[in-house]
């Protein structure tokens, strides 16, 4: 874990960054800070280059160009699992539950990621009573635990979401990336997961999520970064991208946002 950073280092320093595709600029000039305790929203319209930033953060992909700052300490050029194991968790937009494990194993499986990918992965033994007890814990408290032993491609949408954010938390992480928790979710299981994510920042972890429902981010977020073909559009509170004509007008929609 990184030496303790000064109160004025942000959390997360994302600077100048662009992903380049070829012709295609994904991720083009992108600038912005998350400090600790934060909620923020990164939303756009398809192709407006969230995910790829998103994977720009946890190494799925190398920056064109810029630089990543996580707690000070640069991480554009490392691999996921080193971003990892620094405090950076994440889940997918299409859900990925290791299928035939059960629910409880799959947030077994987020414990290795110390040794990921060495070849101690196949000779570490997880099922250990301490692993076994925190894995129960983070499944308590995202309110899996009566689903511990079924298997995970058993489990509702609504339910598997939940259990990519409980493999994220078993890697113990200080900034928590999520990519389009809400989707698929009906209103009563959105605002069970907007509790949740409060609750997971009452605890000391920012949030840094990719979202389409424009309510569920307006009313969850204190701050809100637009994309828009893979440059910063605007970003404020809530309310001032609300009021922001740009946005109203190409992504949110008039009366849209209430």
């Amino acid at each position: 874990m990184p030496d303790k950073m000064d109160q004025n280092t942000p959390l997360l320093d994302i600077r100048n960054v662009s992903r380049h595709f070829g012709g295609l600029k994904a991720v083009d000039g992108v600038s912005f800070r998350v400090h600790q305790g934060e909620i923020v929203g990164l939303i756009g319209p398809n192709g407006a280059g969230k995910t790829t930033l998103f994977n720009l953060i946890s190494g799925f992909l190398k920056p064109t160009g810029g630089e990543i700052y996580f707690r000070g300490h640069a991480v554009h050029g490392k691999r996921p699992n080193e971003i990892a194991r620094l405090g950076v968790g994440r889940t997918f937009q299409i859900v990925k539950p290791f299928a035939e494990l059960s629910v409880r194993d799959n947030v077994l499986a987020g414990m290795g990621h110390d040794i990921y990918p060495s070849l101690q992965a196949f000779l570490h033994h997880y099922h250990t009573p301490s692993a076994i007890a925190r894995a129960n814990t983070i499944l308590e408290d995202v309110g899996l635990a009566v689903y511990a032993d079924a298997r995970a491609d058993t489990l509702p949408i609504g339910l598997q979401r939940r259990l990519e954010i409980a493999r994220a938390l078993a890697l113990s992480p200080i900034l928590l990336l999520l990519d389009e928790s809400a989707a698929g979710l009906t209103h009563e299981e959105a605002s069970e997961l907007a509790a949740l994510i409060r609750d997971l920042r009452e605890r000391g972890i920012t949030i840094l999520l990719v979202e389409h429902n424009m309510r569920f981010a307006m009313n969850l977020c204190e701050r809100i970064v637009v994309l828009n073909q893979g440059r910063i559009l605007a970003q404020g509170s809530p309310e001032e991208i609300q009021r922001n004509p740009a946005v109203i007008e190409a992504y949110l929609g008039k009366g849209n946002v209430r």
